[in-house]
């Protein structure tokens, strides 16, 4: 028999301290929304694991780790059995340096490090006798936002009514994944939900929020009741919720867009839900593992464009190259002795469910990759335990530009993806055995 425990607390920052964006600097001025961290705790006599969402851009692996330490002492589980991400909302506290005038909020991880022991106490204590249901379906809140150019180079997001757009890069995937826990009177007690997207609809702004994810779990609640309700995001590293194609002939308001992608996924999980098979004893295994890769360091001539946009305070330079010769600056300075990373991975079976966890931004292609290697019957690719920057394609290294160019959040080396494909198919395969 399987047993499950679920909680969640308010993370909301205080006001004024600085926002996360990017390219952009700005200290919050109220809280539109809350922001929430969300755990659900499965049990079986064999195993247990701990998943938790919360409403931030992401957890630094290395500032994640006395975090997981701290929740450990205190709910009893081995660290390796807790996974914590980020729905990657940039609405929220300053915790990724990408910005040179903006600070990274080191207080509010310590802030973390004394709210999330309580969330995976309440969460392990409440732990009941459940049953699992799972499903399958589509929900398209995430387009391929790179751009490729006849000029050989390839961009982020652009014009693509202008001459020389030549095509997209990549693909998208509008699958969604959906588990549920119900006690013994039918009751729900968590919701785990899955789909790829950048919430990214209040990059900017001047106010804290948990974007389209925290839409969705107040549209779940409303039908649902009052329970944890954990997102756990895909493989959006060249995903945005608008559609490039489309955009110019449709345009939204940032509320409209948030709207349209929170009705679109509340919408296909409570789909879900009737039509979920449901299981007292489903099978629950987990592995963990870490893996080590290079890391590409910025060419000279880069480093000295770098320094000189840095030196001026980008006077002359516009809000991405000065974003990006900080990125360039601080890959060199924190990677120039030691050219290599960590990588941690989780993979989790939950029955018919495979969830693969992995700390990247990670492009569309290889969340694909993984899944069609997968023996699961579903498969999930999730960005949570740490984050590691972007994960970009050959093509994308290729055509270079955001995301695509060697910065301290795009820095690991071109065959680190294809490597990572295969040992997250192999993480999952042992499950499977």
């Amino acid at each position: 028999m399987i047993e499950v425990g679920a909680a969640w607390k308010l993370i909301n920052n205080e006001i004024g301290r600085p926002i996360q964006g990017a390219t952009v600097s700005r200290q919050a001025q109220y809280i539109r929304d809350d922001c929430e961290a969300n755990a659900l705790f499965l049990r079986d006599s064999a195993q247990s694991v701990l998943l938790v969402s919360c409403d931030l851009v992401g957890l630094p692996t290395a500032q994640l780790a006395p975090i997981r330490r701290a929740m450990s002492r205190a709910c009893g589980l081995p660290e390796d059995g807790i996974i914590v991400g980020g729905t990657h909302m940039h609405s929220g506290p300053s915790l990724i340096p990408t910005h040179p005038e903006k600070a990274v909020d080191h207080e509010y991880f310590d802030k973390l490090a004394n709210r999330l022991p309580d969330l995976a106490t309440e969460a392990v204590e409440t732990a009941q006798p459940a049953r699992i249901g799972w499903g399958s379906g589509v929900s398209r809140i995430g387009y391929n936002r790179r751009c490729c150019w006849d000029d050989g180079s390839h961009s982020m997001h652009g014009d693509t009514r202008r001459d020389g757009f030549t095509g997209l890069e990549g693909p998208d995937d509008p699958s969604h994944m959906a588990l549920f826990a119900l006690n013994n009177r039918n009751e729900p007690l968590a919701v785990l939900y899955n789909c790829s997207s950048h919430p990214t609809c209040f990059y900017g702004a001047d106010f804290y929020s948990a974007d389209f994810p925290g839409q969705v779990r107040a549209y779940l609640r409303e039908s649902l009741g009052d329970i944890a309700v954990v997102y756990l995001n895909g493989a959006f590293g060249d995903l945005a919720i608008s559609n490039q194609l489309t955009k110019h002939h449709r345009p939204e308001s940032r509320v409209q867009r948030m709207l349209r992608a929170a009705h679109i996924a509340s919408g296909e999980t409570l789909r879900l839900l009737h039509e979920a098979s449901f299981d007292e004893n489903p099978h629950l295994s987990h592995i963990y593992k870490e893996m080590r890769s290079k890391v590409r360091l910025p060419s000279p001539d880069t480093l000295k464009k770098a320094e000189k946009i840095l030196a001026q305070k980008g006077k002359g330079y516009s809000a991405m190259e000065y974003c990006m010769a900080f990125g360039a600056k601080l890959l060199q300075d924190e990677f120039g002795h030691d050219p290599v990373d960590t990588i941690p991975l989780h993979a989790v079976r939950i029955g018919k469910i495979a969830l693969l966890t992995q700390p990247f931004e990670l492009y569309c292609r290889y969340g694909l990759d993984i899944k069609r290697r997968s023996p699961a019957p579903i498969t999930a690719v999730c960005h949570s335990g740490g984050y590691n920057g972007y994960l970009p394609t050959l093509p994308a290294i290729l055509g270079g530009g955001y995301s695509g160019v060697p910065i301290h959040w795009t820095r690991f080396s071109p065959e680190t993806g294809s490597r990572m494909v295969d040992e997250a198919s192999g993480l999952i395969r042992q499950l499977w055995k």
